[in-house]
């Protein structure tokens, strides 16, 4: 009798934990079409008023047997992960997502693809100071095999008494020496009126990390036919760096290229910190084509061969850095920046590596 009263104990348990199931998902898909609802409305989804108020009316109706206390919290991780619930869903709908576009993103400059699967090297001065400058930097980076020019026209300082760069002037110098030597420019835009004049000089608007979230630029980069370069910035997340990439995509313009730069941490060692684990999680989260800029990140000339090992060695597509023909005499950033020499050092040693094949 007494196995009998157990086993039928058993399974009225059973029936139970079958209902608290189907109450649960029914519960979730609530939480689901609310989610989408907030999404649609640009609400934030997590709302702590409404989680009071939610416990509350539990408190107010427990009967027992359970203190109030432990059937609170276990209702909290029911809301928790009703929460996490809501922000894959809203992974799932991100344009940028790999949920929603298995297929990796190959961007086309001029002939040079990233995202293919072949690695690539960007390089160029930090600042567009002269025609003759930017001409034989091009000259070496051609006889190594680079096509991929950067430089600056427009720089933004962190002193206003820092140089700013040549502007228009700085584009048109690039686009010369580009259609010299048969190269493709990328170079940083920081104004959204900028950007009409700005496409008809280089061939990939680069947004920089202290523009991450300028969401005019971002949008008036995103409403062109041209490629984008978007840095992430000083201190973003990674979730905040993917939506800030979701700006340019919505406006229609899918060719982006993500650049992981180095994060502001509490470290002095470096310039910044560069956080190469984001390079697997962004490829992973997107389908988009990541950079990894080893001059900004460290700040530092000697090391910026190893970081650039490891950047190739976790599979980013391509690697970032600076040269200029005289770096002690450079108008920005002349501790982070290769000369001549050093370059062509940083090329054999990352080709001896077998990283880095041309």
């Amino acid at each position: 009798m007494g196995n009998e009263q157990l086993e039928e104990l058993r399974s009225k348990l059973d029936e139970v934990n079958l209902k608290l199931l189907d109450t649960i998902n029914e519960r979730a898909k609530l939480v689901q079409d609310i989610g989408r609802v907030k999404n649609a409305q640009g609400v934030n989804r997590f709302d702590p008023v409404r989680e009071r108020k939610m416990l509350d009316l539990i408190a107010a109706n427990n009967e027992g047997p359970f203190e109030t206390s432990t059937l609170q919290h276990l209702f909290k991780q029911i809301f928790k992960a009703g929460l996490e619930l809501q922000e894959d869903d809203n992974r799932k709908v991100l344009l940028v997502s790999r949920k929603k576009h298995p297929e990796d993103t190959i961007v086309n400059i001029k002939g040079e693809t990233i995202g293919d699967g072949k690695q690539r090297l960007i390089a160029g001065p930090c600042s567009v100071e002269s025609y003759e400058q930017v001409a034989s930097v091009a000259k070496v980076l051609k006889e190594q095999g680079l096509k991929l020019l950067r430089g600056g026209a427009f720089k933004p300082r962190t002193s206003p008494y820092d140089f700013q760069g040549l502007g228009l002037e700085g584009l048109q110098i690039l686009k010369r020496v580009a259609d010299e030597f048969d190269m493709a420019v990328i170079s940083e835009i920081v104004d959204p009126r900028d950007i009409e004049t700005a496409v008809e000089y280089i061939d990939v608007i680069q947004i920089g990390a202290r523009n991450m979230q300028n969401f005019e630029l971002l949008k008036a980069a995103g409403s062109v036919n041209k490629p984008v370069l978007l840095k992430r910035g000083l201190s973003a997340t990674i979730e905040e760096f993917i939506n800030a990439a979701e700006y340019i995509i919505s406006k229609g313009n899918g060719n982006i290229i993500l650049c992981e730069r180095g994060i502001r941490t509490y470290e002095k060692a470096t310039r910044n910190t560069l956080d190469i684990s984001a390079v697997p999680i962004l490829k992973q989260e997107t389908h988009l084509p990541v950079v990894v800029d080893v001059t900004h990140s460290t700040g530092r000339r000697d090391l910026l061969l190893p970081t650039a090992k490891a950047a190739l060695a976790i599979g980013a597509d391509a690697v970032m850095t600076e040269v200029h023909p005289d770096p002690a005499v450079a108008l920005s950033d002349s501790a982070q920046q290769m000369d001549f020499e050093q370059f062509a050092k940083f090329m054999g040693d990352l080709r001896e590596s077998g990283l880095y094949k041309l």
